[in-house]
């Protein structure tokens, strides 16, 4: 059961909203690099919200089941592009800050192989904005499984 209803506090989460809303506009990651992201984020931190939400709005956009379902083994599939698995490795390592030496150099390094400053901005805001979902949701134990296509925008 949930603690308490988010919905009186949407004023308050706003900011990420549009900072989510912001980076999918500016088009410099794909829709669908968005959409695994979010899941990977989600599927580390165990937010059964956002991965509802999420996983419906990536079929919804197109995303196949098959990838949805290998997504926490990415690692052992050819499924994804590399841009996709330097993206996802990007995705665990600031989501699970192991250390303060996070983010190695060389996965730095190939990152910068796939995208520019620019677009390494909006991904590492895009980790930090569903890392802060997630946590919210988990905070306030929202109920996964009744999200609708769309509900959020």
């Amino acid at each position: 059961m949930s603690r308490f209803p988010l919905e009186p506090h949407y004023p308050a989460m706003m900011p990420l909203v549009t900072v989510a809303r912001n980076i999918r506009t500016a088009g410099r990651l794909e829709p669908v690099l968005v959409d695994l992201v979010l899941m990977r984020a989600s599927q580390i931190n165990g937010c059964a919200y956002c991965l509802d939400m999420h996983g419906k709005d990536a079929r919804a956009a197109g995303e196949t089941e098959q990838r949805l379902y290998v997504l926490p083994a990415w690692r052992e599939t050819n499924l994804f592009s590399e841009r996709e698995r330097i993206a996802l490795a990007w995705t665990e390592e600031l989501t699970e800050l192991a250390s303060p030496q996070a983010v190695p150099d060389a996965l730095y390094e190939q990152a910068r192989q796939h995208f520019d400053d620019a677009a390494l901005v909006d991904l590492i805001l895009l980790i930090g904005v569903i890392n802060s979902f997630n946590r919210l949701n988990i905070a306030v134990r929202t109920i996964g499984g009744s999200y609708t296509v769309g509900e959020h925008g």
